[in-house]
């Protein structure tokens, strides 16, 4: 969707009092030349108050998907923002009681939100494994 289109679903939801829930999952599938994805937080937070601090948003991302939409390891997150006290507080019930998520989906969330990069341990391993 285009930044007005996400603009409008943000008064939409503002006016009446309705939780956004954002499937971010397809955010590296875009096939469109000149086309770039926009995350519905970053919308939210740009356009200020009242919104930016009024619209409950839950924001989801999944290692799941591949570049393609394949299916991958299974491993996701999400990001809440204005959320009101009593679904924080069942959001973290519902957590408390889950059993562990696997480990290779916790490593592929853990190595998407934070990449490895130059000058830590884990790139240095790559390059000698490479050599």
């Amino acid at each position: 969707m285009g930044r007005e289109d996400l603009e409008a679903i943000i008064r939409i939801c503002h006016e009446k009092n309705i939780m956004i829930l954002a499937d971010e999952v397809y955010q590296q599938n875009i096939y469109k030349e000149g086309k770039e994805f926009i995350s519905m937080r970053r919308v939210l937070h740009e356009m200020g108050e009242p919104y930016s601090h009024e619209v409950e948003l839950v924001s989801m991302n999944s290692v799941s998907k591949g570049m393609l939409g394949e299916c991958g390891l299974r491993g996701g997150y999400m990001e809440t923002h204005n959320l009101s006290n009593r679904a924080e507080q069942i959001l973290y019930k519902l957590k408390s009681i889950e059993l562990c998520a696997n480990t290779p989906g916790q490593l592929a969330c853990s190595l998407m939100v934070d990449p490895p990069h130059l000058g830590r341990e884990s790139t240095e391993c790559v390059e000698l494994y490479n050599q």
